[in-house]
């Protein structure tokens, strides 16, 4: 029963992580950045765009924790 809901609970995470990682700004203009001005190279990050990292890799560090948990069978 736990393993279950674990389960579904990694599934979801991984669903959530997913939606997180595309809601994240893109950090660099590629190649064409390179002849850019470097002043806006160094700007801080926004309170939204930290909070988001934040809540990235707080779900990341739960999946990957999950995963050990469900992988190596400990709940048996």
């Amino acid at each position: 029963m736990l393993t279950t809901i674990l389960s579904w609970s990694w599934i979801a995470l991984g669903i959530l992580l997913m939606v997180l990682v595309l809601l994240h700004s893109p950090k660099g203009d590629g190649m064409g950045g390179l002849a850019a001005s470097g002043s806006s190279m160094f700007s801080s990050a926004s309170s939204a765009e930290a909070t988001l990292n934040r809540v990235t890799w707080t779900c990341l560090a739960i999946f990957l924790s999950l995963a050990v948990i469900l992988s190596a069978g400990w709940l048996k």
